[in-house]
């Protein structure tokens, strides 16, 4: 990548909490799906000059450079924030172990009264709690025992800080995986699959209505016809009574055909790294990805009077 050669190195080490604070931002659904929706930024514009990537980069580099300093400096161990541990995932469980076309991945999915970080579905649904150096462990096992009310298996992602808490705090059917200093996930403790555990009416209360009728259908029960204030009790009083392990099997079949990945793969490849898991992650729409790849080709230069 094109960098200023003695001011990109000083940044590496030297950044104030302002520019940290700006470079995280940056990665933000807003600035996304501005740059989706415009091609263009102002709220980029606006961060890139707080973070002061301007001076971290030299006239070659790009909208897609910009991400990619910023990311590398953010991705330093206890600077990390949720995007940094979402990035690993994507690019380490994700799109290393399975691919897009094989495999889903949702974020901020609802779980009883929580939301699981990162959800992946292949073969079984595997939920991810995320406890990055800036996290604490207060919500920890609350939001473990509401995950596991709804997906065979449940992983926490945390700090080499953090490792000793969590297998303190979670149960040992938990699994425990750590991002290293060196940008490397390692797993302390292998997750138990217990698709029998999961709480029918927990789930139900996590899909959406049209995913909760295909699943009844594909289990060959019928879809409730009454008025739709009665729809919600009549559908959920009918899940409670399915069997988990086989409503488990049937919500990741249903979850990978309506979330499903395929289309963005073309989208995903013309993204810099560092901003892949923001695709895969925010929605946007297939018109819009050519303004997105566009956007993120633009000089940074020529971006700096985005407005």
């Amino acid at each position: 990548m094109p960098i200023a050669p003695t001011q990109g190195n000083r940044k590496l080490t030297r950044n104030t909490k302002t520019e940290l604070a700006a470079m995280s931002r940056l990665f933000s659904s807003a600035v996304f799906r501005e740059m989706a929706k415009k091609g263009r930024s102002g709220l980029f514009r606006q961060l890139a000059d707080d973070a002061g990537l301007m001076s971290d980069c030299d006239e070659r580099a790009t909208v897609g450079d910009a991400f990619d300093r910023a990311f590398g400096v953010l991705k330093i161990a206890g600077r990390r924030d949720e995007y940094i541990y979402r990035s690993a995932i994507s690019h380490k469980i994700l799109m290393g172990t399975h691919s897009l076309r094989t495999a889903s991945m949702l974020t901020e999915f609802r779980a009883g009264a929580c939301k699981a970080d990162v959800v992946i579905l292949n073969g079984t649904a595997t939920a991810y709690e995320i406890k990055s150096e800036r996290d604490s462990l207060a919500r920890l096992s609350n939001q473990v025992a509401n995950y596991r009310k709804v997906f065979a298996k449940v992983n926490v992602i945390a700090s080499e800080d953090h490792v000793e808490g969590v297998l303190a705090t979670v149960p040992g059917d938990v699994g425990v995986l750590c991002l290293s200093r060196r940008y490397r996930i390692s797993t302390e403790r292998e997750a138990t699959e217990l698709p029998g555990n999961v709480c029918p009416q927990t789930v139900f209360e996590s899909l959406r209505s049209a995913e909760a009728a295909a699943i009844l259908r594909a289990l060959g029960r019928e879809v409730p016809r009454v008025p739709n204030t009665q729809l919600h009790g009549v559908m959920r009083a009918i899940f409670a009574d399915l069997d988990p392990a086989t409503l488990h099997a049937e919500m990741v079949k249903t979850l990978k055909r309506t979330r499903n990945l395929t289309p963005l793969v073309e989208l995903v490849d013309q993204l810099p790294e560092s901003l892949q898991a923001a695709a895969i992650s925010i929605p946007t729409k297939r018109a819009e990805h050519v303004k997105l790849v566009e956007a993120v080709g633009t000089p940074l230069v020529k971006a700096m009077a985005w407005s």
